[in-house]
C-alpha cells in the first residue's frame, strides 16, 4: 500500500534529518511513487509529518494494549498494582527493544528536543495515556495521593522505556553488541522493573516518614 510505505519511509527519513532536511522527493522515490501522492495523500510535507507522528503513536498502541490495559478500572489493591506496573514495563521494553521500527527513536527524540504540533500526536496519541495509567498504578502501589509526585514518578519509569528506544545505539556501543538479542533485552527488562519497584518502595518510606 502506498500510503503506508510512504509513512514508513518518511518516518526513517524525517528521525534522521528532520522536517526541514529531510526530502518529499527522495520519501517518494524512496516509497517508489510519485511526488505528487504525498500531496494527494497528505497535502504536503508538513501533513506528511503529522501523519507520520499520528502512525507512531497509533503503532504504538496497537502493539500495546492487547497485553496492556490503558484503560478501564485500576486496581484497588497496592500489590495488584504493583504487578500491574511490572506488566506495563515489561511489555514496553519488549515492544521498543525491537528491531521492528528503527526510526521512531529519532522521530520521538527530536520531537522531545525541539516539540512540533506533531508531539501533541505522539503525546495524546501514545505516551500521555500511558504515562497517566502509570500514574494511577503508582498512587494505588504507594498510596501517595499527591499527584505531583506520582507523575514525577511515572514519568521517571516511562523515561527508562523511551531511552531503551533512542539510544539504543549508545547501549549496544557500550555493551559491544551489534543489536538486542534475548539475553540484553531480559537484563534491561529486569533492571527497569528493579527501579520501578525501588520508586515505589521509596516512595512508601517518604509517606510513612511524612506521616
Amino acid at each position: 500500500m502506498v500510503q503506508q510505505r510512504l509513512l514508513d519511509i518518511a518516518i526513517r527519513e524525517f528521525g534522521e534529518k528532520g522536517l526541514d532536511g529531510a526530502s518529499t522527493r527522495g520519501i517518494a522515490s524512496a516509497a517508489g511513487t510519485a511526488m505528487s501522492s504525498i500531496t494527494y495523500h497528505y497535502g504536503g510535507k508538513e501533513g506528511l509529518y503529522l501523519a507520520a507522528a499520528e502512525h507512531i503513536a497509533a503503532q504504538m498502541v496497537a502493539e500495546m494494549v492487547p497485553d496492556v490495559a490503558l484503560d478501564g478500572a485500576v486496581p484497588t489493591d497496592p500489590a495488584e498494582a504493583r504487578v500491574a506496573i511490572r506488566r506495563m514495563l515489561e511489555v514496553f521494553v519488549d515492544r521498543l527493544a525491537s528491531e521492528r521500527h528503527p526510526g521512531w527513536g529519532l522521530f520521538i527524540v527530536r520531537e522531545q528536543l525541539h516539540p512540533t504540533a506533531a508531539f501533541d500526536k505522539l503525546y495524546e496519541g501514545a505516551m500521555g495515556p500511558a504515562i497517566e495509567r502509570l500514574v494511577e498504578l503508582v498512587c494505588v502501589a504507594s498510596g501517595v495521593r499527591d499527584r505531583a509526585t506520582a507523575r514525577i514518578a511515572g514519568f521517571t519509569m516511562f523515561s527508562q522505556i523511551i531511552a531503551t528506544k533512542s539510544l539504543r545505539a549508545s547501549m549496544l556501543k557500550m555493551m559491544g553488541r551489534e543489536t538486542f538479542d534475548d539475553t540484553l533485552v531480559e537484563a534491561i527488562r529486569l533492571r527497569i522493573v528493579a527501579n520501578a519497584e525501588a520508586i515505589i518502595d521509596r516512595l512508601i518510606a517518604e509517606r510513612q516518614e511524612a506521616a
